[in-house]
């Protein structure tokens, strides 16, 4: 690894805080080296911010895990065989879940549910980070143990609220899950699985790459497709009401495809551009240039499958081996195809649609990067 100079927290504040990028994921506060003299901590606004800065280490290593900052990408483009335009891609297929329950709750088809369900049942796994949904537009991260608290996590993974009591006054949908990382030896898991969305995914992917404790402990990362997640507070939220014609009390699922889909009480189905949704997307999200999670060992996301599937897109030996393991046990289904022809067909076609919502996230990373 080259030498570089050393950065730190007030690097952090005037490369990212100050650029209004930071996404509060938790990463360089639950990874401080200086933890437990409470150096960092969370601000009333849910980011990070010095608690006592005389006691920094000045270590780096908060610097170094933040997914703003692009130090080790060469590393990691090494270790996972990154190659051009979205990474490793081993095998890439649309597969839905055999499994009743999952079904019934899941956003799209099941995927992500019934890959950890598999690897919890074969051992492979003690638990997973995941989300619970606590309203159609927030979520929080929890680590479940069990296939029932597996299954109640299941459906869209478009939410994250940082404080419960945020709720009814803002919304947003990032799920700080990296910080429930730091927690798990407390727990005392040895072998976990991780759901998160591509910033998250990096992150944590350098803190391996660093060998942080307990990073250790992740032993398969199912990343998310993500274009962006959006924050709501009263005003938004109106501005969103009038532009859409509906009160979001009565929106009860989202889910995203080749758009936004926003699913009423009532059995309507919105669909809504992106650009509609621009104003409201959370300002980290327009400096990401990841769309479909390249350093995960499988990425899931509804993008160019049916209804009723998602696309599946196996990048490393670990993530093959699961995902392969999951159908020949009958977790998981792929689609049927009626020729060798139509299955070539829609592959290349998944595989163009990933391609182009990659350039259109790296675009506009580039014109925020000035």
């Amino acid at each position: 690894m080259e030498n570089r100079a050393v950065k730190s927290f007030a690097d952090l504040i005037n490369e990212v805080r100050s650029r209004g990028i930071c996404g509060g994921c938790g990463g360089c506060v639950s990874f401080c080296s200086a933890g437990q003299l409470n150096a960092l901590h969370f601000g009333e606004d849910g980011l990070p911010e010095f608690a006592n800065e005389e006691e920094c280490l000045k270590c780096g290593i908060c610097y170094l895990v933040c997914p703003q900052i692009r130090a080790l990408d060469d590393e990691l483009k090494l270790k996972f065989r990154w190659s051009k335009p979205v990474g490793q891609c081993r095998g890439l297929d649309s597969a839905k879940t055999t499994d009743p329950r999952v079904a019934e709750v899941a956003t799209d088809g099941g995927v992500v549910t019934s890959l950890l369900l598999y690897a919890l049942d074969q051992g492979l796994i003690e638990g997973a980070v995941v989300s619970r949904q606590v309203g159609p537009f927030s979520r929080l991260p929890a680590v479940a143990t069990s296939s029932r608290e597996i299954i109640d996590a299941a459906g869209s993974y478009f939410g994250e609220a940082p404080h419960l009591e945020e709720v009814g006054r803002s919304y947003t949908s990032f799920i700080p899950a990296v910080r429930e990382v730091g927690k798990l030896r407390q727990r005392g898991l040895q072998k976990v699985a991780f759901v998160g969305t591509p910033c998250q995914v990096y992150s944590l992917r350098k803190m391996q790459l660093l060998k942080v404790v307990p990073s250790d402990a992740v032993v398969l990362v199912i990343g998310l497709f993500c274009m962006e997640s959006f924050s709501f507070n009263e005003d938004s939220r109106r501005r969103l009401e009038k532009k859409i014609g509906i009160n979001l009390d009565s929106v009860n699922k989202l889910n995203i495809k080749d758009d936004i889909m926003m699913s009423t009480a009532d059995g309507e189905v919105l669909h809504l551009p992106f650009e509609l949704m621009d104003d409201i997307a959370r300002p980290t999200c327009f400096a990401c240039r990841d769309f479909t999670n390249e350093f995960a060992d499988i990425s899931c996301g509804g993008l160019g499958s049916p209804h009723g599937y998602t696309t599946v897109m196996t990048r490393t030996d670990t993530g093959e081996q699961v995902f392969s393991g999951a159908r020949h046990k009958g977790y998981l289904c792929g689609m049927k195809y009626g020729s060798k022809e139509q299955e070539r067909v829609h592959r290349t076609t998944l595989m163009a649609k990933a391609v182009s919502f990659t350039a259109r996230k790296q675009e506009r990373a580039v014109q925020v990067a000035g």
